[in-house]
């Protein structure tokens, strides 16, 4: 079954599949180096964060290659597929280049050639943003849709998106004050993995349970929210929810505690 799963994946876009594999791939790397090497930037294994944002990219291009099958404009979901090649092949080499010699890849401005990675990286993730932000008006646009798709599944693409777009973009609130801890410096204890502050506000924690709105709308419009009007109110229910965090962070306060 999950042989069929991969080739149907497969099938839909190859190019985002693939970018989807190779950062799988690199997040189990990642993962192995974070166990083995004592390497460590600001107190926390240096390969976990390429380790996350892997396997976080590995999600979103799976996710995508799922649901842009679903577009008439096909010409413009190729297009974006190469976009996503070439803006990760810049966000996630950075990355993981900075872990490997011991330097923060954010928010780092210690000498030019760290504040110039720092800024390429803003840079590809604001394209790649930018793109999505396309095809999230592109499913907007559309108004027909395989007879199959109930108006759930569909606005639960539509949604998904643009939650996942302005969480994306909620990330230069981080550049701006170029931390991303809320009530103090960052670093310090954190959750495990995650390495969410235990003490202070912390603003990946909005950005993370907002860029997964893209698989979670989705879902629940395929399995459980069937109408239009019910997925509107889930999806507004959950943007109260994240706005909530949101103020929680900017009062200072962690995730629990």
């Amino acid at each position: 079954m999950l042989n069929e799963f991969i080739l149907k994946l497969k099938s839909r876009n190859k190019v985002l599949f693939y970018v989807g594999a190779v950062s799988l791939t690199g997040a189990l790397v990642c993962g192995l180096l974070a166990m083995l090497s004592p390497l460590e930037v600001g107190g926390v294994r240096a390969w976990i964060k390429p380790m996350k944002f892997h396997l976080s990219l590995a999600i979103a291009m799976f996710t995508m290659a799922w649901l842009m099958v679903y577009l008439k404009n096909q010409k413009a979901v190729r297009r974006y597929s190469w976009v996503v090649v070439y803006t990760m092949i810049v966000e996630l080499g950075i990355i993981t280049y900075q872990a490997a010699v011991g330097q923060a890849s954010h928010f780092n401005i210690s000498s030019w050639t760290n504040a110039i990675l720092y800024q390429a990286m803003g840079l590809a993730i604001t394209i790649f943003t930018l793109w999505t932000a396309y095809i999230g008006y592109l499913f907007f646009k559309q108004k027909e849709f395989p007879l199959w798709m109930n108006q759930g599944y569909i606005w639960g693409i539509r949604l998904g998106i643009l939650f996942f777009v302005l969480s994306a973009f909620q990330g230069a609130h981080m550049s701006i004050i170029n931390q991303h801890s809320i009530g103090g410096l960052d670093g310090g204890e954190g959750y495990l993995v995650l390495n969410w502050s235990k003490v202070h506000g912390d603003l990946r924690v909005i950005h993370f349970f907002g860029m997964h709105s893209l698989q979670l709308l989705p879902l629940l419009g395929f399995y459980m929210i069937h109408s239009k009007r019910s997925m509107q109110v889930i999806a507004a229910s959950w943007l109260l929810f994240l706005v909530l965090l949101y103020v929680q962070v900017l009062k200072g306060y962690p995730l629990i505690g």
